[in-house]
């Protein structure tokens, strides 16, 4: 009879788990251009600067001209980060 009872319960978890929705957070509505919390060579564009204009060229972590695209209201939450540019997010 505990056999039984005990596979009830592990079906009747797995039921429960197998159903369970996990939040998922929405896309963003638009993106900033976050500048000042680049590390070296993964930056997402040219610098702010103009002093080049492709991805992962930054030549040191943190420069103020070098950037990255992240969800808006992110980028001052970073140490030193500060927003150059809002874009809106592809539909």
């Amino acid at each position: 009879m505990n056999a039984l009872k005990t596979a009830a319960a592990i079906a009747s978890l797995g039921a429960l788990v197998s159903t369970q929705v996990y939040a998922v957070p929405d896309q963003p509505e638009n993106w900033e251009k976050c500048a000042g919390i680049v590390k070296k060579g993964s930056n997402d564009c040219g610098a702010l600067d103009g002093s080049h204009g492709c991805a992962g060229q930054a030549e040191a972590n943190n420069l103020d001209h070098e950037w990255v695209y992240v969800p808006e209201g992110t980028c001052e939450k970073v140490t030193g980060g500060r927003v150059a540019k809002i874009k809106p997010a592809k539909g």
